[in-house]
């Protein structure tokens, strides 16, 4: 195994009524053909579904903390508390040394940055896919957000490129 997609919070609440994130249908999309490629490949997949609060609408249990793709046989599924998906999880334990991290998924600011930021911390090598991530307008318009997540991940060593530019 070289690479890895980790699918980071593509959870209901986030790309389904009544509040998905701005652009939902299209970074969906894009979602779900970067997980039909990396199938295809025989690329592994892992989920990391953020636990929510009481109250919260990706609180376990609830319809928004649900995955919006099925779980195949051998794909993996992290629950986590916090954005980085590697603090309190066995994700490190889950992904050989020398893996290639490939990341898409929510929210761009919060859980895509700090989970990249971990895996880069973990000596992986790793790669943003730009429009499979997202998040909502919050201090300014959600794109101009997620680019700035994207400058930011670049200078600190993720590759950032177009889902067509991937090898797999």
């Amino acid at each position: 195994m070289n690479q890895v997609l980790l699918l980071i919070d593509v959870q209901r609440n986030m790309l389904r009524p009544p509040q998905p994130v701005p652009g939902a249908e299209a970074v969906s999309a894009a979602i779900t053909a970067l997980l039909e490629r990396a199938r295809m490949a025989g690329i592994p997949v892992i989920f990391v579904r953020n636990n929510g609060g009481e109250g919260d609408p990706d609180a376990p249990g609830t319809p928004g903390w649900e995955l919006v793709h099925e779980v195949l046989p051998g794909e993996l599924v992290v629950d986590k508390h916090a954005p980085d998906a590697f603090a309190g999880t066995g994700l490190a334990w889950m992904l050989p040394p020398t893996v290639s991290v490939v990341v898409a998924g929510m929210q761009s600011e919060w859980c895509v940055r700090e989970t990249s930021l971990a895996a880069l911390g973990h000596g992986h090598a790793v790669t943003l896919v730009r429009g499979a991530h997202a998040t909502y307008d919050d201090g300014g318009p959600a794109a101009d957000i997620s680019r700035k997540v994207e400058e930011e991940l670049a200078a600190a060593g993720v590759r950032v490129t177009e889902a067509s530019d991937l090898s797999f």
